[in-house]
């Protein structure tokens, strides 16, 4: 594990450090750092003005100094002389309660003591669009079915190849890629990880894509639904919980043949109730793993191209099938199937470890197993939540989940629910071509 920043840089050629830190919105903020000053940053931390990113502060606050982790640092394969390390954000010897990082450092922390490690995997899925963001690249990535075009995968090589290169290079281990469900589509997955390692690579990895894409003259973007028709940009988690941290972890306390419908599948009773917190809180979930206006376009959207969006809508749980919000494709885990591109690759680990501790606590019960198809059979279930149909119902949901709002911290709830409202009221006072479509001659 690196623990000197200076001698890294020493031993590796590096000339400059990117230290980075995750507002609430996502977005990633930074300051380039020359090595010879990264000793002094290493103890100290970046200055940053926190109001003039996506948190919670006035400009009359002190400055936030952003603190290096060390064990997170990153060479950038593309540019070797740059490395890019993770941060952690503190006020006046504090740590910021409201950062990201630090809302899932505090939960790991949770979960260690009670001798719990979550481990995840995500499937980031992104789109290669024009550099203007107004169509998708590959003129010629027309089919219907484009999932697994062998074709259409080949003419974006260029693009797939270099970015799993850097993740071979770096370690990750990188095991398939491919062209997704929606034209112009694509999927890049590696193995999975200690939560805030898994983390620190998923906000990684968004970086990268979207750099290689801008050298090859293209734009990578996340957006959950960037293209109306087509299926979303999903971001797929695995979970399971193991007895400890990295290789050190020996057991799956997940895996199991544990009592009921979730014993059938081969989960343990913390993982039945794991799992249950997740359901329990689905809806609330929602605020944070689907964190946009267009996040629900994917979730509510009307049958794509292909036949199917792929996303639920509906709080259901099921074996080895994808037509539901979570999948147990084999024992020992599960796959989380609600959030999409936009989640915070932080907010996303935190919030899920924050419900399924809510679920062990009080020993949730997931409810029933459907095996049916949801796509099909859906509209027969009568007793299952449905998710919810826009960000402000959303937001609504989080702020009456008073448990999970708790487990998550409650200044990082009073700001993420403040900083969010604005932003919905933001998008309600636009006026849009629709309402002068539908509503000029009335």
């Amino acid at each position: 594990m690196i623990t000197d920043l200076a001698a890294f840089a020493q031993n590796n050629g590096v000339k400059y450090f990117m230290i980075s830190f995750t507002d609430l919105f996502g977005g990633q903020r930074a300051k380039l750092v020359p090595a010879q000053a990264i000793a002094e940053m290493q103890d100290e931390g970046a200055g940053f003005a926190g109001f003039a990113t996506w948190l919670d502060m006035t400009p009359a606050h002190p400055d936030m100094l952003a603190v290096p982790d060390p064990s997170s640092v990153i060479q950038l394969p593309w540019k070797p002389e740059v490395a890019w390390v993770a941060a952690n954000c503190v006020m006046e010897g504090k740590d910021v309660a409201q950062a990201p990082r630090n809302v899932l450092r505090c939960l790991i922390g949770e979960a260690a003591a009670q001798g719990l490690h979550v481990k995840t995997g995500v499937e980031a899925e992104f789109f290669l669009l024009t550099p203007d963001g107004s169509q998708i690249s590959d003129p010629f990535d027309t089919a219907e079915k484009p999932c697994y075009d062998q074709q259409a995968v080949m003419r974006r090589y260029d693009v797939v190849r270099e970015i799993c290169d850097y993740m071979l290079d770096l370690g990750w281990g990188p095991y398939q890629n491919d062209h997704e469900d929606a034209n112009g589509q694509f999927e890049m997955n590696w193995e999975f990880d200690d939560a805030l390692k898994t983390a620190d690579k998923h906000s990684f990895f968004k970086f990268m894509t979207k750099s290689v894409a801008e050298k090859h003259g293209l734009r990578a973007t996340f957006m959950p639904k960037p293209v109306e028709g087509l299926t979303g940009n999903g971001c797929h988690t695995h979970i399971s919980v193991w007895d400890a941290p990295g290789d050190a972890a020996t057991t799956n306390v997940f895996a199991g043949n544990g009592d009921g419908p979730t014993g059938e599948v081969g989960l343990s009773a913390q993982g039945k109730h794991f799992l249950g917190g997740i359901m329990a809180h689905a809806t609330a979930m929602a605020a944070i793993t689907n964190p946009t206006v267009n996040s629900y376009k994917r979730l509510n959207a009307p049958t794509t191209l292909s036949g199917a969006t792929w996303a639920p809508n509906t709080v259901t749980w099921t074996g080895n099938n994808r037509t539901h919000m979570v999948r147990v494709p084999g024992p020992g885990r599960f796959e989380l199937r609600l959030p999409d591109g936009a989640a915070n690759p932080y907010l996303l680990q935190a919030v899920i470890i924050a419900a399924g501790l809510t679920g062990l606590k009080d020993k949730a019960d997931p409810g029933p197993r459907l095996d049916i198809d949801m796509y099909a059979e859906g509209h027969n279930v009568k007793d299952a939540a449905k998710l919810p149909l826009n960000m402000l119902d959303a937001l609504r949901a989080y702020d009456g989940d008073t448990s999970l709002k708790a487990m998550m911290g409650q200044e990082f709830s009073d700001a993420f629910l403040k900083l969010k409202h604005q932003e919905w009221t933001s998008f309600v006072s636009h006026f849009s071509s629709w309402e002068k479509e539908h509503t000029l001659d009335i």
